[in-house]
C-alpha cells in the first residue's frame, strides 16, 4: 500500500497534542476490558494493544440476528462474506479478521477458549481449508459486550491468536429481562448478466435477467431473564429461535435443457429458467444459553455457563439439467436441483472457581465444547444405480470435541516502579477429538450401472456420502505454561511481556513471546507498540478430514476427493505431516483524545510462515490415472492439506469516536472507522512428487488460491455510524464502503473485479412505553449488489454474483422489531 503508517501515526499525534483538551472524557474511556491484559480495571483506551468494545445495544440494534454479521458492520477489520453453493459452509459461514484465515482468530467466551466448528470449509469460499469457531452459535440476547483484541496474542492465549482475539462476555444479571420479536424480508430487484443468443446461448433469456424478489423471510424470537441464585448469586438465561427462508439470486438458465430439442421446443419454452438456488439457505434454529455465578465469600466465588443449539439447514448444489450425464431421466425428466441438509448440533459448558490464596488471585476452570454436522442429501440420486436409485440419502457426518483445564494466578509485586509489577502465570491442558462417520451404503457406493460403456460417479449427487474407509477418529492432547508481566515503569511508561511454552501431542513443542509498550506523552496522547511471535497448530479437522464432493472448475464438474495428509495417496502426490504455522507480528499505534472525541490509529505487519492450506484440486490426467490405479473409480481429482505458504500482511486501523449533545435535537454519537489491508504471498509449496507425474511442482497452490489470499477480501473498508436519541426516539444510520475485491479465475480471462460499493443501513426506534420499544429499519437501502459476474465466467448460469462479495448478494432487507423489557 502506498501509505506511510508511521508518518500517519506521528502526524495524527502531533495534531492532537497541539489541541487544548478541556472537556471531560467520554464513557468510552472507562470501558474496563479483560482481553489482552490481566491488569484489573484497565480501560479500552489505556491498553498497550488496540481493543474494541462492542456493546450489546450495538449488536441488537440491527436487522440481523447473526452475531458474526453484526460484528462485521461494527468493526472495520472484520469481514463476514456470505458464500453460497459451498456445501456446509452455506450454513456455517466463517468470519475473518485483518484478511487472515478464519481459524487464525481466537474466540473466547468469558475469557475462556471456545471450541471450533467440526466443519472444514472446502469449496470456493473465503477461508477455504479452515475450521473456525461458529460465532452464530451464541445468541445476542446473552451477550453483555464483545471485546476484540486487534493484535496477535499467542503468547497470552495460545494457538490460533495470530490475527487477534474475540472475547464474548456474557450477561451477569440477577434481575430484569426482556422478550424480542422481529420479522424481515428482502425486497429487491435482481439484475444479472446473461448470455445473448448471438454469443451462443441456446435460449433467449434477456427478458428474464432482471426481476423483482420478495423472499428470505426471517422470524426471530428471543428472550432473556436475570434470576437470583440464592442470596449471593445470579443466573442469567437466554433462549433464541430463528426461522429463515432461503433466497434465490440466480441468472436465468440459457442452456439447452433436454436432449434433441431446439429453442422453440415446447418443453424448452415451458421450463422454469430460474432453476438454480443461489443465495441464503433455509434455517430453523433454536438456542439456549445460561450463565451463572455465586459468591461463596468475599474472596471466593463459583461461576459457570452452558449452551445448546440445534440448527437445521437446507441449501442447494448446482442444477443438473435433464440432459446432464449425471441425471437419470426416468427419475427426473426435467432435471433436478440436489439439496444439502446439514443438521448442526452445538453444546458447551464452563465451570470454575476464583479465590484468594494469600496475595494471589486464583482461577481454576474446566471448559468443554461439542459440535457435530450430519448430512442428509435430498432431491438427488446415485447415477451408478440408474433408475433404481434412491432420491434421499443419509450421507454421514463428523464431530469435534474439546476439553480445556486452566489454573492461573495473578498478583502484584512492589519492585520500585511507578506501579506494582502485575504477574500472571498459569498452566493449561487441552484434549481434542475429531471423528467422521459413514453414511448409508447407497450414499457412497457404486451400483455398477454404466453410461456409454463407462463407469459413472459413485455416491449421491452433489455430496457423496462418507465411506467406511473415510471413518476416522483423531485425538490429541496438549499442555502449556505461561507467564505474563505488566507494569508502569514510570507513570507514563507501560511495559508488558509474555512468554508461553506449549507441547502438542504429534508434532512437539513451541515457544512464543510478546513484548508491548505504551508511552503517554500527556493525558491526551499516547503511542503504543508491540512485537511478538505466534503460532497456530494444525487442527484435527485438517489432519483427519477426508471425503469426496463435487467441485465446478470453469463450469465443469469434478468429483474431488480430499485425502488425509498421512494417507498413502496424499504422500504419493506430495503431502507431508502437518506442522504448526508460525508468525511474527509488529504493531505501532497511537491513542489521542480531545474533549469527548477519541481516536486510535494502529498499523500492523503480520509475517506468516508455513500456513496450512488446502491444495489445488489436482484434476490432471496423470492424477486421475493414478487415482484409478489405486481403486478410486469415478473420482476426477484429489487434494490434501499441506504447509508451505508464506504471506506478509500490512495494514492500518483507524477509529474516531465523537459524541455530541445538542439542546433541542438530542444526543449524537458519531463513529468513523477504516481499515486498509494488503497481503502478499511470498512463497508457495513445491513437491518433487508432482514433477514425477509430469506436473509442475508449483501446482499445489497456484493462481486462484494465491489471489484469494492477496485480493479476496476488501483492500479497504470505511464505516460511518451515527446513533441518535431524543426523548422516546432513537435512530441509527450507518454507511459502510467496501473496497475493491478480486474474485479470481483460473486465468485472467475468468477474473471478476468487484468494484467498491457503499451499503447504507437505517433503523428508527420509538419507546412506546417504559417497557415496550418498536423499531423499523432497512439494511442496504439503496439495494446494492456486488459487480455482476459476466456470462463467460458464470458458464452454468447458477452463480451470477461472486461468493467473495463482502456484503453478500441478497439486496435490500426490510424489518421490524418489537421488544418488551422488565
Amino acid at each position: 500500500m502506498k501509505i506511510s503508517y508511521a508518518a500517519l501515526i506521528i502526524a495524527l499525534g502531533t495534531g492532537f497534542v497541539a489541541t487544548d483538551f478541556a472537556a471531560a472524557q467520554e464513557a468510552s474511556d472507562t470501558n474496563v476490558v479483560v482481553t489482552g491484559t490481566r491488569v484489573a480495571k484497565r480501560t479500552a483506551l489505556d491498553t498497550a494493544a488496540p481493543v474494541d468494545v462492542i456493546s450489546s445495544s450495538a449488536i441488537t440494534n440491527q436487522g440481523t440476528s447473526e452475531l458474526a454479521q453484526a460484528l462485521s458492520v461494527s468493526l472495520p477489520s472484520l469481514n463476514f462474506p456470505r458464500p453460497s453453493l459451498t456445501d456446509g459452509t452455506d450454513s456455517v459461514r466463517p468470519a475473518t479478521l485483518r484478511g487472515l484465515a478464519p481459524d487464525q482468530t481466537l474466540v473466547l467466551v468469558n475469557s475462556k477458549r471456545r471450541h471450533s466448528s467440526s466443519l472444514v470449509n472446502l469449496n470456493g469460499s473465503i477461508g477455504r481449508g479452515s475450521s473456525a469457531v461458529d460465532l452464530n452459535t451464541i445468541p445476542s440476547s446473552i451477550i453483555s459486550t464483545v471485546e476484540v483484541l486487534r493484535d496477535g496474542a499467542s503468547a497470552q492465549y495460545g494457538s490460533d491468536a495470530i490475527a487477534g482475539v474475540v472475547n464474548i462476555r456474557l450477561k451477569q444479571a440477577s434481575s430484569g429481562g426482556g422478550v424480542t420479536a422481529s420479522y424481515g424480508e428482502y425486497n429487491t430487484t435482481v439484475d444479472t448478466d446473461y448470455m445473448p443468443v448471438s454469443a451462443g446461448a441456446f435460449y433467449d433469456v434477456s427478458k428474464l435477467a432482471k426481476y423483482k424478489k420478495h423472499d428470505g423471510a426471517s422470524t426471530n424470537l428471543s428472550a432473556w431473564a436475570g434470576l437470583p441464585l440464592g442470596t449471593a448469586g445470579f443466573l442469567t438465561v437466554a433462549a433464541d429461535y430463528s426461522h429463515k427462508e432461503h433466497t434465490v439470486r440466480t441468472a436465468p438458465d440459457w442452456r439447452q435443457q433436454y436432449t434433441g430439442t431446439t429453442a422453440t421446443s415446447a418443453n424448452e419454452v415451458a421450463i422454469n429458467r430460474y432453476n438454480a438456488w443461489y443465495g441464503d439457505p433455509d434455517i430453523d434454529q433454536y438456542t439456549v444459553f445460561a450463565n451463572a455465578g455465586y459468591d461463596l465469600s468475599d474472596s471466593a466465588k463459583l461461576y459457570g455457563w452452558a449452551s445448546y443449539q440445534n440448527r437445521e439447514a437446507l441449501s442447494a448444489g448446482y442444477f443438473r439439467r435433464s440432459n446432464d450425464s449425471r441425471n437419470v431421466v426416468s427419475i427426473y425428466p426435467d432435471g433436478f436441483l440436489p439439496l444439502i441438509s446439514p443438521l448442526v448440533k452445538d453444546a458447551s459448558f464452563g465451570s470454575g472457581m476464583q479465590w484468594k490464596a494469600g496475595d494471589w488471585d486464583m482461577d481454576l476452570s474446566l471448559v468443554g465444547g461439542y459440535n457435530s454436522v450430519d448430512y442428509t442429501i435430498k432431491n438427488t440420486l446415485n447415477r451408478s444405480f440408474g433408475a433404481a436409485s434412491k432420491t434421499e440419502f443419509d450421507a454421514g457426518g463428523f464431530d469435534y470435541t474439546q476439553l480445556v483445564v486452566n489454573l492461573s494466578g495473578t498478583r502484584g509485586y512492589d519492585v520500585g516502579f511507578a506501579k506494582p509489577l502485575n504477574v500472571s502465570t498459569g498452566i493449561e491442558a487441552r484434549s481434542e477429538a475429531y471423528s467422521i462417520k459413514a453414511g448409508e451404503y447407497e450414499s457412497y457406493a457404486n451400483g455398477g450401472v454404466l453410461l456409454n460403456g463407462s463407469p459413472t460417479p459413485s455416491g449421491s449427487q452433489v455430496f457423496p456420502g462418507f465411506t467406511p474407509a473415510n471413518e476416522t477418529k483423531k485425538e490429541r492432547n496438549s499442555i502449556a505454561g505461561y507467564v505474563d508481566l505488566e507494569t508502569n515503569i514510570t507513570e507514563p511508561w507501560l511495559v508488558s511481556a509474555a512468554i508461553r511454552g506449549e507441547n502438542y501431542e504429534g508434532f512437539g513443542s513451541t515457544a512464543t513471546g510478546k513484548l508491548a509498550t505504551r508511552y503517554d506523552f500527556s493525558p491526551n496522547f499516547a503511542i503504543r507498540a508491540s512485537v511478538q511471535n505466534g503460532f497456530r497448530a494444525p487442527s484435527l479437522q485438517q489432519i483427519g478430514f477426508t471425503a469426496t464432493s463435487t467441485n465446478f472448475i470453469n463450469g465443469v464438474g469434478y468429483e474431488i476427493t480430499t485425502f488425509q495428509p498421512d494417507s498413502d495417496v496424499a504422500k504419493a502426490l506430495g503431502a507431508k505431516p502437518l506442522k504448526a504455522e508460525k508468525s511474527v507480528n509488529y504493531a505501532l499505534g497511537a491513542v489521542a483524545r480531545f474533549g469527548r472525541i477519541s481516536a486510535t490509529v494502529d498499523a500492523y505487519q503480520i509475517n506468516l510462515k508455513d500456513r496450512i492450506v488446502l491444495s489445488e484440486n489436482l484434476t490432471q490426467t496423470q492424477v486421475r490415472n493414478y487415482l484409478i490405479s489405486q481403486g478410486f473409480i469415478g473420482v476426477g481429482g484429489g487434494r490434501f492439506f499441506i504447509n508451505g505458504v508464506d504471506t506478509e500482511t500490512k495494514g492500518l486501523d483507524l477509529i474516531v469516536s465523537a459524541p455530541y449533545a445538542t439542546d433541542n435535537f438530542g444526543k449524537f454519537n458519531f463513529t468513523f472507522s477504516a481499515n486498509f489491508n494488503d497481503t502478499k504471498v511470498t512463497k508457495t509449496p513445491t513437491t518433487p512428487e508432482l514433477a514425477s507425474l509430469g506436473i509442475s511442482s508449483t501446482g499445489l497452490f497456484s493462481r486462484v488460491n494465491v489471489l484469494t489470499f492477496e485480493k479476496g477480501t476488501p483492500k479497504d473498508k470505511y464505516s460511518l455510524n451515527t446513533d441518535w436519541t431524543l426523548d422516546k426516539f432513537g435512530a441509527t444510520l450507518r454507511a459502510t464502503r467496501y473496497g475493491e475485491v478480486l474474485s479470481p479465475g483460473s486465468t485472467a480471462a475468468f477474473d471478476v473485479v468487484l468494484e467498491p460499493k457503499v451499503v447504507i443501513d437505517l433503523e428508527g426506534r420509538y419507546q412506546i412505553t417504559k417497557s415496550v420499544k418498536l423499531a423499523l429499519g432497512a439494511e442496504n437501502i439503496t439495494d446494492e449488489y456486488p459487480t455482476k459476474t459476466p456470462y463467460a465466467v458464470n458458464s452454468t448460469s447458477n452463480t451470477p454474483f461472486s461468493t467473495y462479495g463482502p456484503f453478500g448478494h441478497n439486496g435490500r432487507y426490510i424489518y421490524g422489531r418489537v421488544s418488551y423489557s422488565w
